[in-house]
């Protein structure tokens, strides 16, 4: 193996990142070309999931491929490299250097320091690598530099293949403006709106009260949700295009803005297409990504439930026609917005990979980054529309490290201290993924951990498969999104497919929340809690078993035993409580609560993190994850924490004197939700403020939040300046009342 590392990898010896870069090398069997051991740890060879794409080897390919990303994509390319004979080049920051894609590539070559516009953005250095280590290809994956014109123009100059679309085609559809006005032409259907450069907030006022209210404001070269924001008001208006003017220029470098009427309710449809350097280009059916936080997709699935077959030809010839309008030659995303008549319009073009790509290649079953290579190295599509159908259903859920009870998300960071993705449960589920248990989660990036994806024969059987999956996916040290995941996969609107981009707010006006089972019925209804409550009674069973086997603190064993019945008082998240009856006999618990009567498998034991009995016929599974001596048990539960006290009928008698934790009060301080920088600062020692007024701006993972005050007080005392780095729950401005 080949490594090139850059001096500013402080610390690390030549020894240590060689031991840390060992490369799993891909097997080769006579006759039968490369057979990748898979790096995504799910299905077990390509074959099997791409099946419908042709595979070669004696066409001509690249030698050797530079990925020009990170994480889960960059391991994604390098699986399609290593099935077709590829080598591959991995890039990587400094605090990347042990990150999974650095290991599975055959070479690693250090760009820069953490920040990304040290290092992932800066196309120069990205040139260099690729020049110093002879490959003849790069692929950008998503995000970064995959939709920049300069970059592609720049590797055509050193005579290396940019695998994706020329870059006269980005220029022209990765501008949102100039994209609106091609779509037109094109004959492709569009939203009404402004079709200029909007300059100031005057101006982007003005034009809004023109449209008509609501309307969203975007950027010109956005992408991801990232500078974008929908206004009602002239007051949401002018900070929004502040805001996301300001976003625009942190993540694209470009913050020229536009704004286009906000359709109301829609749903968002995207199309994947495919087309080459010879005019072909097909369309691979589309994708439904209405489920959305703050204008970025949290699940996908494939196909629509909503389109009809002649809807879907329709947009699909659309898509195709506006790709064949500039000349496309590689994968890309036609998204649309498409009204409860079926009515749909043009929204933007984005010139590469998409994050979601899995679900298409899972029921089309076409590798889509080995037709970017091919046709990338000037081959005809291989496929005709003829070829591409439509089989079975697949679900995406993006698992993020976020706390989803904070806005629906405010991004996470530390070390993944447990990681098992629930590969195990099923042939049905796809893990992409760039992070393994010890990784950590950055600042600097997209907070994402995995996309976990399952395909099923119906959108029934994906859904099921897909709770399964989550309900054993073991995820420790980051806060994620799971609980919100496992709620809205078995939410009756979500299962009636009834979905817009206003799901969220809609099924969860005040925000997801978790609390009382009572206030939550889509968290608990009476019988999952009464399952909670005997599951809990027996683990505190288990562990008095264990404990009274042994002589104090001592490991020797004793003759002492517990009655076969035991009566617990079990409290769930300050419910009124349940009185539980619980005896064991036959490897089976019989637990009564009220009068129900459940029976609970003892196929667990203490020792395992995810324990998955029987109860009542019924096969349901827990996370345990953590347990007291004292009766305090934490589960994770249908993807939800809850923390769940069981108790023996003495112990909860004497509970009652004990004092009641008081809640502190924060509406004195602004403090930070999640780590970030802070970006401006709109207040001084000494001003007044009002509920609701700005007080600062604060950005993390590329994305700008306003952070105002909760009540009318008094600036006391202001801790941080612009630039400065904040941690989770740092106090940035301090309030006092007024006199």
């Amino acid at each position: 193996m080949k490594f090139n590392m850059n001096l500013r990898l402080k610390g690390l010896t030549v020894e240590r990142l060689t031991l840390c870069l060992q490369n799993r090398q891909p097997q080769v069997s006579p006759g039968h070309g490369v057979r990748l051991l898979s790096t995504s740890k799910s299905l077990s060879f390509m074959e099997k999931r791409y099946w419908n794409t042709v595979f070669s080897q004696s066409e001509p390919k690249f030698s050797k491929v530079l990925i020009a990303n990170r994480g889960e994509i960059a391991c994604r390319v390098i699986e399609t490299c290593r099935h077709l004979g590829i080598k591959s080049v991995a890039v990587y920051s400094e605090v990347d250097c042990f990150a999974p894609h650095v290991r599975l590539a055959d070479e690693a070559v250090c760009i820069g320091p953490a920040p990304s516009s040290q290092s992932y953005l800066v196309m120069e250095n990205i040139v260099e690598a690729a020049k110093n280590t002879g490959a003849d290809a790069v692929h950008p994956g998503y995000g970064f530099l995959s939709e920049n014109m300069d970059f592609a123009a720049k590797l055509t100059e050193n005579n290396i293949v940019f695998v994706g679309p020329n870059s006269r085609a980005i220029h022209m559809l990765g501008d949102k403006i100039e994209s609106k006005r091609i779509a037109k032409e094109a004959n492709v259907s569009i939203v009404p709106g402004f079709d200029g450069e909007v300059q100031t907030d005057d101006d982007a006022v003005r034009i809004a009260n023109e449209i008509g209210y609501p309307v969203m404001i975007k950027a010109s070269a956005g992408g991801g949700g990232k500078g974008m924001r929908i206004a009602w008001n002239d007051d949401e208006t002018r900070q929004g295009f502040r805001l996301s003017k300001n976003e625009a220029k942190s993540s694209f470098g470009d913050d020229r803005m536009l704004i286009e009427k906000y359709i109301d309710k829609p749903r968002h449809i995207e199309f994947q297409v495919m087309c080459d350097q010879h005019g072909n280009a097909i369309y691979l059916n589309e994708r439904e990504c209405s489920i959305q936080r703050r204008n970025q997709k949290v699940i996908e699935e494939a196909p629509s439930t909503f389109l009809d077959p002649e809807t879907r030809a329709a947009m699909g010839t659309q898509a195709t026609d506006l790709a064949r309008a500039v000349g496309y030659d590689s994968a890309g995303t036609v998204e649309f917005l498409i009204d409860s008549e079926r009515n749909f319009y043009f929204l933007e073009m984005n010139t590469r990979l998409q994050v979601e790509h899995p679900i298409t290649e899972m029921i089309t079953g076409v590798d889509l980054v080995h037709q970017m290579l091919r046709v990338a190295k000037g081959h005809p599509l291989t496929h005709t529309q003829q070829d591409i159908g439509i089989t079975g259903w697949a679900v995406e859920c993006r698992v993020y490290a976020e706390d989803p009870f904070k806005g629906f998300g405010l991004p996470s960071v530390g070390r993944l201290n447990k990681y098992k993705e629930p590969t195990h449960v099923s042939d049905k589920i796809r893990c992409d993924s760039g992070v393994e248990e010890g990784s950590e989660i950055s600042v600097y990036y997209d907070s994402m951990i995995c996309k976990l994806i399952t395909h099923g024969h119906d959108r029934q059987d994906a859904l099921d498969t897909m709770s399964d999956a989550l309900d054993q996916y073991e995820i420790r040290g980051v806060t994620h999104n799971i609980p919100l995941l496992r709620d809205i996969v078995q939410e009756e609107r979500f299962k009636a497919g009834d979905t817009t981009t206003n799901y969220l707010a809609e099924v969860y006006p005040e925000g997801f929340k978790v609390g009382h089972y009572l206030m939550l019925s889509k968290q608990l209804n009476s019988s999952e809690a009464m399952q909670l409550a005997a599951m809990a009674a027996c683990v505190r069973y288990k562990q008095d078993v264990r404990s009274s086997s042994f002589l104090n603190n001592t490991r020797i064993k004793t003759s002492a035993s517990l009655p076969s019945k035991q009566t617990f008082r079990v409290d769930i998240e300050g419910s009124d409580g349940f009185d539980v009856s619980l005896s064991s006999e036959n490897d089976n618990f019989q637990v009564t609560i009220g009068e129900e009567h459940l029976k609970v498998t003892d196929n667990f034991n203490l020792s395992q993190s995810v324990l998955s009995p029987q109860i009542s016929g019924d096969t349901t599974h827990f996370q345990l994850l953590d347990s007291s001596p004292t009766g305090h048990i934490k589960f994770r539960y249908f993807g939800t924490v809850f923390d769940v006290s069981v108790l023996t009928q003495d112990f909860a008698a004497m509970s009652q004197y004990m004092k009641e934790k008081v809640v502190p009060d924060f509406s004195g301080v602004v403090v930070a939700p999640m780590p970030g920088i802070v970006k401006s600062v709109a207040v001084s020692v000494g001003d007044m403020v009002s509920e609701g007024s700005e007080v600062c701006v604060l950005e993390a993972m590329k994305m700008q939040n306003s952070l105002t005050a909760s009540k009318t007080a008094k600036v006391k005392k202001v801790n941080f300046k612009a630039g400065d780095t904040v941690g989770e729950s740092d106090v940035i401005v301090e309030l006092e009342d007024l006199s």
